[in-house]
C-alpha cells in the first residue's frame, strides 16, 4: 500500500493521471481507479499494489498511516 499527497485537487488528480499511464505503459491494463472525478481522495487498485492520493486535509481526517501505528509502551500503565 502506497500512501501520497498532492497538495490541490488539480495535483492529486495530476499525479493519479501519471501513475496510470506509467502502470500501463508497464503492462498493466486492469487497474481500477476511483475518486478521480473529484480528485479529493483518489485510490487505484493495481492489483499486489493500492495507491492512494490524498489532499492534506483529507489524509489528516482519515489518517490511513493509524493503521500501522503500535501503542506507545510509555503510555501504557503498569497496574
Amino acid at each position: 500500500m502506497v500512501v501520497a499527497s498532492g497538495r490541490s485537487n488539480r495535483h492529486v488528480g495530476a499525479v493519479a493521471e501519471h501513475l496510470l499511464k506509467a502502470l500501463k505503459d508497464n503492462g498493466v491494463h486492469d487497474a481500477r481507479v476511483e475518486g478521480l472525478q473529484s480528485a479529493d481522495w483518489v485510490l487505484i487498485d493495481a492489483g499486489d499494489v493500492i495507491v492512494h492520493v490524498f489532499r492534506p486535509e483529507v489524509r489528516d481526517f482519515y489518517n490511513l498511516e493509524k493503521m500501522w501505528q503500535t501503542p506507545d509502551l510509555e503510555d501504557e500503565t503498569v497496574h
